[in-house]
């Protein structure tokens, strides 16, 4: 067994294990709250999904009980289907923050460490809110020092750094030394997964409640401060992913310029490199008739074939991943949301029509952000529309009232009238004794909220 590690594993807890002593910067601690936020949001808007039902069905098989809360549901489980539950529902509705980089996810996987250890003795919300927020940031450093090799391998790179997020987060709730955390993120090491032939299935959003539900058990493993294996060294698991690690983006400053701030939020519910395509058709909607469309052309970053290529979707999980899909229904509805993906509107006859005459023209020219739609109709000249940078990009960032509108629209659904303003508050409020428990009842049904 090995007892050592990498000076790079052992100089990453060690800044890890300080960061965790202290106050958020001024600046993570805005981005930790955004980004709590909307998680809370696509979790609670995914409670009665088919992917959170399926589960629960399979725990209530298994006899699983626990005192754990589903969010947005009367449900409770154990720490371990609890991660898992929230992590997946976070990450369902490919709704989530995301960070433009790596495109990774780190809110669903964080926030399912979280949940799972809501009860944890003598811990403040306050120390939730670090342990958030440094789950995220691990995440994304981790993520940096592997990309774009590790993405363009195949990998999904939510699932494979999620587990690394959720073990920070639980290590620090938990309140772990250098050492332990050492020893959490070595087992960690040893529990990573996901790839991107896993897009447009549940198995998609499964790879970040795994990583949630494995990181509770490294976190668990790392209690005795052993490291088995190495970690983030020449010798670990980052090796493995990519064809060099850029170690300086681990070393980073832990007083400011944290990832983290640079976390997006989507306004889509789908793959967000086809988001300037979707604001581009939305824009051209109001301009056309889909009767009449004959042709539409989307010029467009490489990433958005290659990601999001789905010519015919059959359901609402598939139309995620297509940007044909959204570029229609866009046009067709001006308007795009969870209705919009569907499996109903996934499969429906003026989308499948609009599809299948959609061409995507990618370009290196073209920035992540950027699209150009021209649609071509029969009775009308050409319209184009233009976007220089999507709506949720960094260049175009969700205002705090326009993500409180997202929040409350999927949350309403499931737990009634002003409940986003209700997580709003408690998020705001949330470096108290109690803090990080009143958020949780804010994001279950009213009857529930007195169990937590």
């Amino acid at each position: 067994m090995f007892t050592t590690v990498s000076q790079r594993t052992f100089r990453f807890c060690d800044d890890l294990a300080h960061a965790a002593s202290r106050p958020l910067p001024d600046g993570a601690d805005r981005a930790a709250r955004r980004s709590l936020l909307n998680v809370l949001g696509t979790t609670v808007g995914a409670a009665t999904s088919p992917a959170v039902e399926v589960m629960l069905e399979t725990a209530r098989g298994l006899d699983i009980t626990g005192s754990v809360p589903v969010l947005g549901r009367r449900d409770t489980l154990n720490q371990h289907w609890g991660a898992l539950i929230a992590g997946t529902a976070g990450h369902y509705d490919d709704f989530d923050d995301t960070h433009l980089a790596t495109v990774i996810h780190p809110g669903a996987a964080t926030l399912g460490a979280l949940v799972a250890l809501y009860d944890t003795p003598v811990t403040s919300g306050e120390v939730f809110l670090r342990a958030f927020a440094l789950g995220c940031e691990a995440q994304l450093r981790i993520g940096n020092a592997i990309s774009p090799n590790h993405y363009d391998r195949g990998w999904h790179i939510t699932g494979t750094c999620g587990v690394f997020g959720a073990t920070v987060a639980a290590a620090v709730i938990l309140g772990y030394d250098a050492r332990r955390l050492e020893a959490a993120l070595t087992a960690a090491s040893t529990m990573t997964l996901g790839h991107r032939e896993a897009f447009g299935s549940m198995t998609k959003p499964f790879h970040a409640g795994k990583a949630a539900a494995n990181g509770i058990r490294a976190a668990q493993r790392g209690a005795d401060g052993d490291a088995a294996v190495e970690a983030l060294g020449d010798d670990g698991i980052l090796t493995m992913f990519a064809d060099a690690v850029d170690e300086t983006e681990l070393f980073g400053s832990w007083d400011r310029d944290w990832e983290l701030e640079s976390n997006a939020f989507k306004p889509y519910p789908c793959g967000i490199v086809a988001h300037p395509a979707i604001d581009a058709a939305i824009e051209a909607s109001a301009k056309v008739n889909p009767d009449t469309v004959v042709g539409i052309d989307v010029s467009c970053h490489p990433l958005v074939p290659e990601l999001m290529g789905i010519e015919q979707p059959a359901d609402g999980l598939q139309a995620r991943f297509s940007a044909r899909h959204g570029v229609s229904v866009g046009l067709l509805d001006g308007t795009v949301g969870l209705p919009q993906f569907s499996d109903t509107r996934a499969t429906s006859a003026d989308a499948t029509r609009l599809r299948a005459i959609t061409r995507l023209v990618p370009g290196d020219d073209c920035a992540r952000d950027a699209a150009t739609v021209t649609v071509h109709s029969s009775d009308r000249d050409d319209v184009v529309a233009h976007v220089p940078h999507a709506r949720g990009s960094l260049a175009r960032p969700l205002t705090d009232a326009e993500l409180l509108a997202k929040v409350s629209a999927l949350t309403e659904p499931v737990l009634g009238a002003g409940s986003g303003a209700a997580l709003l508050r408690a998020i705001e409020d949330i470096n108290t004794p109690t803090g990080f428990a009143d958020v949780l009842a804010a994001a279950l049904p009213a009857q529930e909220r007195e169990r937590v």
